[in-house]
């Protein structure tokens, strides 16, 4: 099958792109690829995950079941529903941390979300860092976790202020994060 032109997809592209449309997409890709959206209808393609990713999500997810969250409390890739002035967006965090399993929905509501965390990704510096930190905030998501892919892999821990916008709260290699207990950075 040959790839489809740019100017191809967009002819075939609805005017607006409903959360229903981005779901069909995520199921659709045989190719691992992330498909999201903003609240504004901005849609977003993420590159698959590559093994180094997977690793940090496996270590993290590790760590917060070893420390006694419940499995159904801490999800990967499972997408959260962003709620905006213009509508509804998705994202797709790479980890998810709930203080009671969420409905079973394609697009959970944020209102049990904890904690975000997302990995960065060759392409999604820009998008992690800054688009995802305003619409996790101003979702109301207490806690966004960043882990960046540099040697250190460090990751830095924003926790939501009492004017909706997020405080870096510490910055430390994900190896020194894991000999701490998630007690000790989520309420």
């Amino acid at each position: 099958m040959r790839p489809m032109s740019a100017e191809a997809v967009g002819m075939h592209m609805p005017a607006v792109v409903t959360l229903d449309d981005v779901a069909a997409m995520n199921a659709a890709d045989s190719n691992g690829h992330r498909y999201e959206t903003s609240p504004e209808g901005v849609l977003s393609v993420m590159p698959p995950p590559d093994s180094e990713h997977a690793m940090i999500a496996s270590r993290l997810f590790a760590w917060l079941i070893m420390a006694g969250w419940p499995a159904e409390q801490v999800l990967q890739a499972a997408g959260v529903r962003i709620s905006g002035p213009d509508g509804d967006g998705g994202r797709i965090p790479d980890l998810s941390v709930w203080r009671k399993p969420p409905i079973r929905s394609v697009w959970a509501a944020v209102a049990d979300v904890v904690l975000v965390v997302e990995i960065v990704s060759p392409g999604s510096e820009a998008m992690d860092s800054v688009t995802k930190v305003r619409e996790y905030a101003s979702a109301g998501i207490p806690q966004y976790w960043v882990v960046d892919r540099d040697s250190a892999q460090t990751v830095t821990l924003h926790r939501l202020n009492g004017s909706g916008a997020y405080e870096a709260q510490a910055r430390m290699p994900l190896a020194w994060l894991l000999q701490t207990v998630p007690a000790d950075h989520l309420d």
